[in-house]
């Protein structure tokens, strides 16, 4: 499947889906599932259950097996991909801009302050919202728009390292204080200083990831345009180095039996993790989106150029189902999992035929309309 990039004299007409990157809707659309597998957990039981999984959802053993493979598997490593679509994203729309003769810097600004207020009217309905972290992180993308992709890889690699060492400094201060770390491990209770590393953690992660996904943008990486042997080779290298630290890391917390004496510096593992397997499921999707074109492809691709709407959706979605619906002690992750395919389902099922008819998903339209203030044509 040949992907086809937009060339600059398009500008910020409206992406024609003969001139759509479809790699880049192809590992979006997984990443935006991918999410959900994350997100899902912390609709519908206690909030200490992300990140604990003794602390909620276990009934069987069936549910530790769900709970570990989540951990070992999908937490961080699909919020990683999607960030680093977001982070290319990001700098794409200011290229364009700028290359239209637009005022890129203004507009970038005023977009990414729309993508700061829609992050903030969803994290009043849900506290794990990234879109609000992804607008702070566009200031340092747009600032950092310049460097090469080597510089980019570079700084994203250390901010990923700044949040390592974030977290090792945080558990030794909190062990040299005595802070109690039960409350936050048990029952998802956040003192200041959790509060602190909580959100220094996240935006450190986000930021790295999408400076390493405009490298990625500038290498041809994301777009499907390296060789078929170039994915193989990532993929390999990806889960090499990332299923043993995975492993390794969930193993370490198991064997404490999921202790609150190891509830921040245990995360490190995972942590590091993050980029190779993101590396990895990358390289998988772009080497299935280089085969034959099937209506799976086009409804993953669909999911992808949607990934706002269906983002937003899936928490719509799971806080009136899960959140609603049910008490928390009501469910386990076997239903979790249940609901997660369930909304694959749904969001493949209907992002394609939306897109048969509209030329964006509807948040998407929104997002435009307001970044341009205007009302652009919506039917296709």
């Amino acid at each position: 499947m040949a992907d086809v990039a937009p060339t600059p004299s398009e500008g910020l007409a409206p992406t024609q889906a003969s001139d759509r990157i479809t790699t880049l809707d192809a590992i979006r659309g997984v990443a935006v599932l991918g999410i959900l597998a994350m997100n899902a957990v912390s609709f519908g039981l206690e909030p200490a259950a992300y990140w604990n999984i003794g602390a909620g959802g276990i009934d069987t053993w069936f549910d530790w097996v769900i709970g570990g493979a989540g951990e070992i598997f999908v937490d961080q490593k699909f919020m990683g991909l999607f960030s680093m679509l977001f982070g290319a994203g990001i700098v794409l729309f200011f290229e364009r801009a700028r290359d239209k003769g637009r005022r890129a810097g203004w507009l970038s600004f005023w977009r990414n302050l729309l993508l700061l207020g829609i992050g903030i009217l969803h994290g009043a309905l849900w506290d794990g919202d990234v879109l609000i972290l992804y607008a702070i992180c566009s200031i340092f993308l747009i600032a950092l728009h310049r460097l090469n992709a080597r510089a980019l890889f570079a700084l994203g690699g250390l901010a990923i390292l700044a949040a390592v060492g974030l977290a090792i400094g945080a558990q030794a201060a909190i062990d040299t204080a005595g802070t109690d770390l039960d409350g936050f491990w048990q029952s998802g209770e956040k003192s200041l200083a959790i509060l602190s590393w909580f959100f220094g953690d996240a935006f450190l992660r986000a930021l790295g990831m999408m400076l390493i996904g405009v490298a990625l943008y500038r290498t041809g990486v994301i777009t499907g345009a390296r060789s078929p042997a170039f994915y193989r080779r990532v993929s390999v290298w990806g889960f090499g180095i990332g299923l043993p630290l995975s492993i390794g890391g969930f193993t370490w917390m198991a064997a404490t039996d999921f202790s609150p004496d190891v509830a921040i510096v245990g995360a490190v593992p995972n942590t590091v993790a993050t980029l190779p397997l993101a590396l990895a499921y990358l390289s998988l999707v772009a080497l299935w989106n280089l085969r034959p074109e099937t209506g799976l492809h086009r409804r993953i691709h669909a999911v992808g150029r949607m990934a706002l709407t269906n983002y937003l959706a899936q928490t719509i979605i799971g806080v009136i189902v899960l959140r609603t619906l049910f008490e928390p002690d009501d469910l386990n992750r076997s239903w979790i999992l249940l609901f997660i395919v369930a909304v694959w389902v749904v969001q493949l099922v209907w992002s394609r035929p939306w897109l048969d008819r509209f030329r964006y998903g509807p948040f998407e339209w929104v997002w435009r309309c307001a970044t341009y203030r205007r009302i652009e044509p919506l039917r296709t």
